[in-house]
């Protein structure tokens, strides 16, 4: 019977090859692994960990709090979870389908049989099946099994751009909590300053030194520290919030910065020189690349869907009026049988099923390719900011100097009613704004650190 049917599968065959293209061989469904990591194959490409880059162990700490604890991470896994599930369900049909049943029936009735059947006695069975068991002889089955599996793939390596993208916004945060600390300690110190030069101006107006225009310009400078200091109050709060928020939990104080001059004294830049063959770890182009291998692996098993399928059933028991009799010989039976089909007309339904496939497969190959060139522009990008952003905070850290010193000198030059308070009061205000720009810059180096991490994206796999 198995001859027959691989003969006719043959002739079927031969008359469904016009209508087919030549299908490529289905790539091997190896076993599932149970939790994702990069392919052997790229374990000589060159790698990182966030601890080599963010390398502050406060940071860190809070860093591995978030990978512990964050929520959009654990949804992340259980996709994982679901979609390696799945990838199984698709690769189950690799294997028969076997079902087992057992039976006891019990009749009271005068003995005399009806259609084979004692309406007398007991009567006890078990029996085994393989239902519809497809014989791939084309790939179908395999090509199904094989996109199920790289889709899984795909969805780790998602799993993987999550937990970079959550570093990053972790470091993000960090580094703004740091910022915006030093903002509010600027206003403090501002306005601390900016009171000692209302007193002194009010004493002056009061003895007839000075006019009362320069109690009032001292007085804005105050209001302004002072509108800052609760400006900045507010997004400390915040970014703390925002921390505990990537965190999943509560962030220990110890493993806070104090400033932006504290917490970028120990943040690194990825090692120059590093291979560019490190984008091939890149999340989003590993998701791209098996993404790219589901859509080939469904082309396939279009494909073979335009040939005739072949299943198979069998079913093997064994009767018997008593138990102790069940496994006795003249008790067992089995049978099997085998169908061949084929599409004769379904008005072009497969063969636009597949041209479907292959079109998708050519827009995946696109979309890896974009991927490609997206993380060369990404990374081109945080290097063309590296570039600069070192001689800008230079020049900034220059200008916060000056403006110091000439703060002191008019101040001085104030004090000793030599010069006006117009000249030391806009001294003060050039001086703040110099320091608060410098504040920007320096967490903009941060963030450019983070970003070039995040660019690069070559960490290994956890």
């Amino acid at each position: 019977m198995i001859r027959a049917l691989l003969h006719s599968a043959a002739v079927a065959g031969l008359i469904a090859a016009p209508l087919a293209q030549a299908r490529t061989k289905a790539p091997p469904v190896a076993d599932i692994p149970a939790r994702f990591d990069v392919a052997a194959s790229d374990a000589a490409l060159p790698a990182y960990g966030y601890a080599q880059v963010l390398a502050d162990p406060r940071l860190v700490r809070v860093i591995d709090l978030a990978l512990a604890h964050n929520q959009d991470l654990s949804a992340a896994m259980a996709n994982v979870e679901a979609a390696r599930a799945q990838a199984r369900i698709a690769g189950a049909p690799l294997l028969p389908q076997i079902d087992a049943s057992a039976g006891f029936n019990h009749g009271d009735g005068d003995g005399r049989y009806t259609s084979g059947a004692s309406t007398k006695g007991d009567l006890v069975s078990l029996s085994g099946s393989v239902a519809s068991y497809e014989l791939d002889l084309f790939g179908r089955v395999h090509g199904l099994a094989a996109a199920g599996r790289a889709q899984y793939l795909a969805q780790g390596a998602a799993m993987r751009a999550a937990r970079i993208t959550l570093i990053a916004n972790v470091a993000n945060g960090w580094l703004q909590l740091a910022a915006d600390r030093s903002l509010l300690q600027l206003a403090q110190d501002t306005a601390a300053s900016a009171r000692q030069s209302v007193a002194l101006t009010t004493r002056r107006v009061a003895g007839g030194i000075a006019p009362l225009a320069d109690q009032r310009k001292a007085e804005l400078t105050l209001r302004q520290a002072e509108a800052d200091i609760a400006a900045q109050t507010t997004a400390v709060a915040q970014d703390l919030n925002n921390l505990r928020l990537l965190a999943g939990t509560d962030v220990p104080a110890d493993a806070l910065p104090s400033g932006i001059d504290d917490a970028a004294a120990r943040l690194t830049a990825v090692a120059p020189g590093l291979d560019s063959a490190v984008l091939l770890r890149r999340p989003d182009v590993v998701q791209a690349e098996f993404l790219l291998r589901a859509a080939d692996a469904n082309v396939d098993a279009a494909r073979a869907a335009l040939f005739p399928k072949i299943t198979l059933t069998a079913v093997a028991g064994t009767a018997s009026l008593a138990l102790s009799s069940l496994f006795t010989g003249g008790s067992f039976a089995f049978g099997g049988g085998g169908t061949l089909s084929y599409p004769i007309f379904r008005n072009g339904a497969l063969r636009n099923a597949a041209k479907q496939a292959q079109a998708q497969r050519d827009a995946a190959t696109a979309a890896y390719r974009k991927a490609v060139q997206a993380a060369f522009t990404d990374v081109a990008n945080v290097l063309a900011r590296r570039a600069t952003i070192e001689a800008q905070l230079t020049a900034q850290s220059g200008a916060r100097d000056a403006a110091a010193d000439n703060w002191r000198l008019t101040d001085r030059r104030y004090r000793g009613g030599v010069g006006t308070w117009l000249d030391a009061l806009s001294a003060q205000q050039s001086l703040y704004a110099a320091e608060k720009t410098l504040v920007a810059a320096r967490l903009s180096r941060g963030a450019n650190l983070v970003a070039l991490y995040r660019a690069v994206g070559g960490e290994t796999a956890q």
